[in-house]
């Protein structure tokens, strides 16, 4: 399965607009969640695995290429890592987090 990347064709849209491609790639199984624990702390392929509730490792070599593809991610010394660009996309993430713990609480009532 292709990385979903802007300007190209993407699961639910021929269009190519980069928001259908972020929706893609980050609705695409384990994708957050590798971001998310790669958020404060390098992690390596194993520390990524056991993190993940220990996916199995084709996935998860699937998904680091793709979100490395994508510039989200990137290979150091201690693992994997986010990339500027991963870290801002994580940042604009943080409205969403808080809009959906309001949206869980209104759900209560």
């Amino acid at each position: 399965m292709a990385t979903p990347l802007p300007k190209k064709t993407v699961r639910g849209s021929t269009s190519g607009i980069a928001i259908m491609a972020v929706f893609d790639l980050l609705g695409r199984k384990w994708s957050m969640r590798i971001l998310w624990e790669l958020r404060s702390t390098p992690r390596s392929f194993r520390e990524l695995q056991a993190q993940c509730d220990a996916m199995s490792p084709s996935v998860l070599n699937t998904r680091i290429k793709q979100l490395s593809e994508a510039k989200l991610i990137n290979k150091c010394t201690n693992g994997y890592q986010l990339t500027d660009l991963g870290v801002s996309l994580m940042e604009t993430l943080d409205p969403l987090r808080e809009w959906a713990n309001n949206w869980e609480e209104s759900l209560k009532a």
